[in-house]
């Protein structure tokens, strides 16, 4: 069994562990480019990627084995998992300083936020459950029990819906946060770890680590769309181009796999990645994270190829939503609105 907190070793199997999963979103895929945060598991830190200059601005220590993040749409904050000691984190993306932190749930890493940035999920692995927790404090809300090992998290964009995948279950549920109930399952491939929500067509990408594939869902009603073969292991995937492309990182196979969303086709393998985990995308630009070479690969989204590499801290995950764009510090001397 893979275990979320797996650190060091290539040997051991990470069957998409971390992943956002909401792999979440191509983050933010319009509008001024802003920050790309990178969950840095061996070194117990997240490294700040300013995207305007392809730079790692700054490096913030934030516990211990940072796996999971997820920036909130309103570009104040980013939630981070930390598996090793069993907490969850909120950085300030205006200071970039830690502004809240509190024990939540057994080697969680799925997190996932609220569009109206005041809940945060986190998918409890050893627990079983999903946690609800206010995005002020970290104080829990609620608790949902779940299937066995919850792991990637996404909410849809109207709020009402929060998708978690339950990886020993191999399959997907879907929670209504209003009443805290499972609405729906469906079943996927074998140990789902991932998922990322398409807004545009209305369907869920649910990565199979053991199935090499990728489930595609309707949205609303859960029925399958299709299944696309992709890589050895597949952990994260991200809408690109407009969404007229989505990539997914294939751990097993050291490659990104290009997808046409439309047809659900692969029209691209591209090779030459370091063990690729977390994948985002804003402004024409893809980031695939390296865990193994301790950098992020920044790609073109339309064409593929590689713009830059970016060195970062140790054994980088990146799993989730973790593209973000931070809003200005108010004006002491103006009259709030």
């Amino acid at each position: 069994m893979t275990c979320p907190f797996r650190l060091f070793a290539r040997s051991l199997p990470a069957l998409g562990l971390m992943a956002l999963l909401f792999t979440a979103p191509a983050a933010h895929a319009t509008g001024p480019r802003g920050l790309a945060l990178i969950t840095n598991q061996g070194s117990h830190d997240v490294s700040v990627i300013d995207l305007a200059t392809l730079r790692v601005q700054a490096t913030v220590p934030v516990g211990q084995g940072p796996a999971g993040i997820a920036v909130s749409a309103q570009g104040d904050r980013a939630y981070i998992s930390n598996p090793g000691s069993d907490e969850v984190v909120a950085l300030d993306l205006r200071t970039l300083k830690v502004a809240a932190r509190a024990k939540a749930g057994g080697g969680a890493v799925g997190i996932a936020v609220s569009p109206d940035g005041g809940t945060v999920y986190l998918a409890d692995w050893f627990g079983n459950r999903l946690l609800a927790l206010d995005a002020q404090t970290l104080a829990e809300r609620w608790a949902l029990p779940l299937g066995r090992a919850p792991a990637g998290v996404a909410v849809h964009p109207d709020g009402h819906s929060v998708y978690v995948v339950e990886r020993d279950e191999d399959r997907l549920s879907v929670i209504d946060p209003a009443t805290r109930t499972v609405r729906a399952r469906a079943a996927v491939g074998a140990h789902p770890f991932a998922l990322t929500h398409d807004a545009p067509r209305e369907r869920l990408y649910v990565l199979n680590v053991y199935g090499d594939s990728v489930s595609v869902l309707d949205a609303r009603s859960l029925a399958p769309v299709g299944t696309v073969a992709v890589g050895k292991r597949p952990y994260s995937a991200a809408l690109a181009a407009g969404g007229r492309r989505l990539y997914v990182s294939n751990q097993g196979s050291d490659s990104v796999s290009v997808i046409d969303p439309d047809t659900l086709r692969v029209i691209d393998t591209l090779p030459g990645f370091g063990y690729p985990e977390g994948v985002a995308a804003q402004d024409g630009q893809v980031l695939v994270v390296n865990w193994m070479d301790d950098n992020v690969s920044v790609l073109d989204g339309s064409s593929g190829k590689t713009l830059a590499t970016l060195p970062v801290g140790s054994n980088p995950r990146g799993f989730g939503v973790f593209i973000g764009t931070p809003r200005a510090q108010p004006d002491p001397g103006s009259t709030p609105r």
